[in-house]
């Protein structure tokens, strides 16, 4: 399906590409918990409202 190549090729790829995020993460943390305060809150209101969603969802078809 795929040659050796590209099978090293996107090993390679992966794990540069997650060395660079890992390093820019580490390096943006204290300026994201800085910024970002309460984002916790806003993802916990959009997982609860897609759950009721769902539950109303499955209640109508019932």
């Amino acid at each position: 399906m795929f040659s050796n190549g590209q099978l090293i090729f996107a090993v390679l790829f992966f794990i540069a590409f997650v060395a660079v995020i890992f390093f820019t993460y580490k390096k943006d943390r204290s300026w994201h918990k800085k910024n970002y305060k309460g984002v916790q809150w806003v993802l916990i209101s959009f997982v609860f409202f897609i759950v009721i969603l769902c539950l109303i969802k499955y209640s109508l078809k019932n």
